[in-house]
């Protein structure tokens, strides 16, 4: 009651000597209860009071005490979403705290307050991820019970299983209270999968077994993750005002930019109008949706240029052509820094702006401590011996084609045979018989929860994707196309032998529970029957995968659940967590067709000049927009390389 009072006092009536008189009756009753959470709170409040009425020593004082009892608590928690729920219940202390330390730089710059303030913000994000990059390679089976291990075996199993029957129950009818039943389902089979894993990591805890990774200050940063050719920019969105820090090897410069609300508003606008194409209307004809878009394009260049401005503008002069690692925020996480204007051509004229990716390698990372992180516990390790396994045009519906009615006797060989034979058929058919521009003007490029999986589209040039990548493969490369692009085969421990794992297929996006998101592999096998082909995070999680390089060349594949503080969980973290050293994936629902010649080039540059996966990426993208068919962003910008970039 005491705590309410401050607040009306603080936050109605501005009366902050009595709102701090009560905060601080309040905080006494706190801790003579050992009630820590309430505690940690009354000192952020007081802090703001200290804040408001200019006394900025007390602030920092007090909201570090707070942030103090907040990690310690955060500490003892040990399933993995209870921790990140609990830690983005804190980031408004983590943002007040960082806003402070601006402020306080501000009048005492020589003092390392950006410094302290480039800290906290590292402190703030992606912890979870963090800790789980610190556990991959010490986990072994026996870290739990043979109970344990069974248990949360069994529920992955039955969760999706539910996932799979929840996405086909919507494709046929059903009732809400049907579907809210079903929901209803999963979350318990989710909470409980939760509490198990979260047991499982208890016993590796009382065994000492699990490191707790620290953050870093920003020498580290400089030491361990920038170069003398990369710029850390890293993001920070806050309420009334916003920060940027420009790292270098030997430099630290901060901004103050635009609120979240200003910030957030300009990406959203710029990633709507970007993605116009994949925007279904009811009724609409061609020619309206060509309207449409034509539209859209119009209007997307004030708004590239509006976000440009409030995000890359205040630096511009220092970028030079210097690779960037980007650590983003809030919206930001959206959007491909590759399409921003560059800030050296955006005083120009219109026909000579660039995008960024012009004179820019771009790489992207949950936070700068998460990268180094990743160069620790990853080096030395044995290179995976052979170099390229793909995994491309998957069968996914029974009136497929491919699918052939096999009695029982037939050998199994003759069914490879005549799936590889009828697939052949296939790619000679499609090269002759291209879509045409009414096709690609109303084909559905869509695939989501909503949508009906027992309609997945084939990608038509997923095939010619993987068959341009393995001629330009060296040595012995893996194909696995139509009936073998299978999950079985993709969680099998075959795979841990490539360096460059690539899935051409769709993707499977769940905001709901994150670890059900996916990727689409054969949902039939060659007689027929629907299989299991949902490869899911929760097992990506579970698999063992030292790869150089994993490329989700399918949609909405970096996208995952916005939590804040861990930012957008989903597959990228699973595959680094399996053991991947970089992910490339995609930000939305891309066009099979362009993406297709995208990964030809990325591949060219990688395996036939040498470049490095993000070089080339970047090499890519650059020819992609000077492809007049391909010129838009959307065609182009929507895969970015997360991880490393050495």
């Amino acid at each position: 009651m005491l705590g309410y009072l401050g607040l009306y006092y603080h936050q109605s009536l501005g009366e902050k000597q009595r709102a701090l008189e009560y905060y601080q009756q309040s905080l006494f009753l706190m801790r003579s209860m050992e009630r820590r959470l309430g505690e940690a709170e009354l000192l952020y409040r007081i802090a703001r009071v200290h804040y408001d009425r200019g006394n900025l020593s007390a602030a920092l004082q007090d909201i570090e005490a707070s942030l103090k009892i907040i990690e310690s608590m955060r500490s003892k928690i040990t399933r993995d979403e209870l921790r990140a729920s609990f830690f983005a219940n804190a980031q408004d202390y983590f943002a007040f705290y960082i806003d402070l330390l601006m402020r306080l730089d501000k009048e005492r710059p020589a003092d390392g307050y950006a410094a302290a303030a480039l800290n906290a913000s590292e402190r703030a994000r992606a912890r979870v991820l963090l800790e789980l990059l610190a556990e991959a390679r010490k986990r072994t089976r026996h870290d739990a019970d043979r109970t344990l291990f069974d248990r949360e075996r069994q529920l992955r199993q039955a969760l999706n299983e539910k996932a799979e029957y929840q996405t086909r129950l919507k494709a046929g009818d059903h009732t809400a209270e049907w579907a809210a039943e079903v929901e209803k389902e999963i979350t318990t089979l989710q909470r409980e999968h939760d509490e198990v894993r979260g047991r499982m990591r208890q016993r590796r805890l009382l065994n000492d077994a699990l490191p707790q990774p620290a953050t870093l200050s920003l020498r580290e940063i400089q030491t361990e993750v920038v170069d003398a050719d990369t710029i850390l920019l890293e993001y920070a969105l806050g309420d009334e005002r916003s920060f940027l820090w420009a790292v270098t090897a030997d430099s630290v410069t901060s901004y103050e930019l635009p609120k979240r609300a200003e910030i957030d508003a300009a990406a959203r606008k710029m990633y709507d109008l970007l993605t116009t194409r994949n925007q279904r209307k009811t009724g609409e004809t061609v020619e309206q949706r060509r309207v449409r878009i034509s539209a859209a394009e119009a209007e997307y260049e004030d708004a590239v240029q509006r976000l440009s401005e409030m995000v890359l503008s205040p630096f511009g002069a220092q970028l030079g052509t210097k690779r960037l690692l980007v650590v983003s925020d809030g919206a930001l996480q959206y959007i491909p820094f590759a399409a921003l204007i560059d800030p050296a051509t955006a005083k120009g004229p219109p026909e000579n702006k660039q995008p960024l990716v012009a004179r820019h390698e771009i790489v992207s990372s949950p936070s700068a401590s998460v990268l180094a992180l990743q160069r620790r516990e990853l080096s030395g390790r044995k290179e995976a011996p052979e170099p390229l396994a793909v995994f491309a045009d998957p069968v996914y519906d029974q009136s497929d084609k491919r699918v052939r009615v096999i009695s029982r006797n037939v050998d199994k060989t003759d069914v490879a045979t005549n799936s590889h034979q009828f697939a052949s058929q296939d790619v000679v058919r499609r090269k002759t018989q291209l879509p045409t521009d009414l096709e690609r003007a109303t084909r559905d490029f869509d695939l989501s929860l909503s949508d009906n999986p027992s309609k997945i589209r084939r990608l038509p040039f997923s095939r010619a994707e993987a068959e341009a990548i393995l001629q330009l493969a060296p040595g012995q490369a893996f194909k696995a196309l139509d009936f073998s692009a299978n999950r079985n085969l993709a969680i099998g421990p075959e795979m841990s032998r490539y360096r460059i794992l690539h899935f051409a297929t769709h993707g499977l996006l769940n905001n709901e529970h994150p670890e059900l998101s996916g990727i689409v592999l054969s949902l039939i096998d060659e007689r027929g029957h629907k299989v299991d082909g949902f490869l899911r995070l929760n097992e990506i999680y579970n698999l063992r995968l030292p790869a150089e390089l994993v490329v989700l060349s399918a949609c909405q594949t970096a996208l995952g659940k916005q939590v804040r503080g861990e930012g957008l969980v989903g597959l990228v973290r699973g595959f680094m967590y399996a053991g991947s050293k970089r992910v490339v994936a995609s930000l939305w629902k891309v066009d099979d067709e362009a993406t297709a010649e995208l990964m030809k080039i990325f591949y060219r540059g990688m395996l036939k000049e040498n470049m490095r996966p993000a070089s080339a990426l970047r090499a890519a993208k650059v020819e992609m927009s000077h492809h007049k068919r391909w010129h838009s962003p959307y065609y182009w910008a929507a895969f970015e390389l997360q991880g490393e970039w050495r």
